[in-house]
């Protein structure tokens, strides 16, 4: 069985993506969760790690240490990861691909806090510009390949990529067009993510420089995590 060290389901958005695409295809894993420390700098991400990073896959004796890298190696093993049309799987994997490498901005001033909902003092124009065109590839696949998903009928790892997003736009209130929305409406209510998010709240872990750059960005007007 495959082995997902994760981080904190509150605040990891890179753990979110391989956890929530193997969830979603029924891919059998064992979690293993390493909170955030910022005593050790997250040193203790290396003692399973290459990259001192997180995630990171374990299949025996393979390690596969970067979102999409693994989502490349589930795909080698099991159906369903990326679409069955070429084209849709074409469209899929730059769309993965581009959130995998992009829309910095977007992740610097709202990083994933999936149990708090927070007022932001202002949205730069950054921000803006990568909410606009996450707004237009959303509204772009749904329109192409029919949704629900991005990429047509079934999840992908397209949504998987996107699936951190969805919870940033709870968090930070951020507007989308009406497809988009219906589209983060329907991620919201998708069995998976919201285990995800149950899990999350759940934690009683806080991590101090999450908190903080939260806190630099907004205003905090509901908590819904369990006490630290």
């Amino acid at each position: 069985m495959y082995t997902l060290y994760i981080a904190n389901k509150n605040y990891s958005s890179w753990s979110l993506r391989p956890w929530i695409l193997m969830q979603g295809l029924g891919v059998p894993f064992e979690e293993r969760i390493q909170p955030f420390d910022e005593v050790s700098g997250h040193g203790q991400f290396r003692g399973f790690s290459p990259s001192g990073k997180v995630p990171c896959l374990y299949d025996a004796e393979t390690v596969v240490w970067d979102s999409l890298g693994i989502a490349e190696y589930l795909a080698e093993r099991h159906p369903g990861v990326w679409p069955s049309d070429a084209i849709a799987r074409a469209w899929a994997r730059c769309a993965a691909a581009e959130m995998h490498s992009g829309f910095q901005a977007l992740r610097d001033h709202c990083l994933m806090s999936c149990g708090t909902r927070v007022q932001l003092h202002e949205i730069p124009s950054a921000v803006r510009d990568d909410l606009a065109r996450i707004d237009a590839l959303w509204s772009e696949g749904l329109a192409r390949f029919g949704g629900p998903f991005l990429a047509g009928r079934s999840f992908t790892a397209v949504d998987a990529f996107f699936a951190p997003v969805v919870f940033r736009v709870q968090t930070y209130g951020l507007a989308l067009s009406d497809a988009a929305r219906r589209y983060f409406e329907h991620m919201l209510a998708w069995p998976a993510l919201k285990d995800w998010y149950a899990q999350a709240i759940a934690e009683t872990w806080r991590d101090a420089p999450h908190e903080a750059d939260m806190l630099r960005v907004g205003r905090v007007l509901q908590d819904f995590r369990a006490m630290a």
